[in-house]
């Protein structure tokens, strides 16, 4: 039974809670649906912080994509043998990770560090950051620590399947069953993740800037200048 609820009732119901939470949040409180900017408050920390965190999750994601969702045999069909694939996914990914790491720290301790961004901040904010922060620890430590000094463990065999039957409706757990503690701990904190976006800043996630490039541009006007040109 435990197996069932963690591996076939426990994805769904976080999926659930973010799908009707985001439809409610777009429905009636879509004011709130960006995260405000706080550069006013800070500007330096969050620069550097906000930018390793953004290209560290941006190519993390697509490094999921191949991990989770390519299935093994097209890798095997390219002639991308095993060795290649778990070389390329512990340099590349162990480096994705790290910046990804980084960034959150400076972004947490900037976040606790500065008065001013405290009285601003909401206990979902901090939250937001410290369920980030365990889910790239454990990402980066399953990517680099474990693979290195326990073995590669190849996850394309279980949990890529197993997740691929979560989108197409067929979740199989036992698939899940011999999944080492540190991977599983991983996915379960991620579901959660995703059941705390339409409450959390992370909404944004879920927007897409489509429109900018077709936007009438905006006009700005230097003071300085205009005091000049003024009689």
């Amino acid at each position: 039974m435990a197996e069932q609820f963690w591996w076939v009732i426990y994805p769904y119901l976080a999926l659930a809670i973010m799908i009707l939470g985001l439809l409610y949040r777009y429905s009636y409180a879509q004011i709130g649906w960006g995260a405000p900017s706080t550069e006013i408050l800070e500007k330096k920390y969050l620069r550097i912080g906000s930018l390793m965190f953004h290209w560290g999750i941006i190519f993390a994601f697509f490094g999921h994509v191949m991990g989770i969702l390519i299935p093994k045999w097209l890798y095997e069909q390219l002639g991308v043998k095993d060795e290649l694939y778990h070389f390329n996914a512990i340099v590349f990914g162990g480096i994705v990770g790290l910046v990804t790491w980084l960034g959150l720290i400076v972004l947490i301790v900037r976040k606790a560090a500065n008065k001013r961004l405290q009285r601003k901040a909401k206990a979902s904010d901090f939250v937001t950051l410290f369920s980030l922060f365990i889910i790239v620890t454990l990402g980066t430590s399953m990517t680099t620590l474990y693979n290195l000094f326990v073995h590669p463990y190849e996850y394309r065999d279980t949990i890529g399947p197993w997740f691929r039957g979560i989108l197409t409706f067929h979740p199989d757990a036992a698939l899940m069953a011999g999944v080492p503690l540190l991977f599983k701990i991983h996915v379960v904190f991620s579901f959660a993740l995703f059941a705390i976006i339409p409450f959390t800043k992370l909404v944004h996630f879920w927007t897409l800037p489509l429109r900018y490039p077709a936007r009438s541009p905006m006009q700005y006007r230097s003071r300085v200048n205009d005091k000049i040109k003024r009689p």
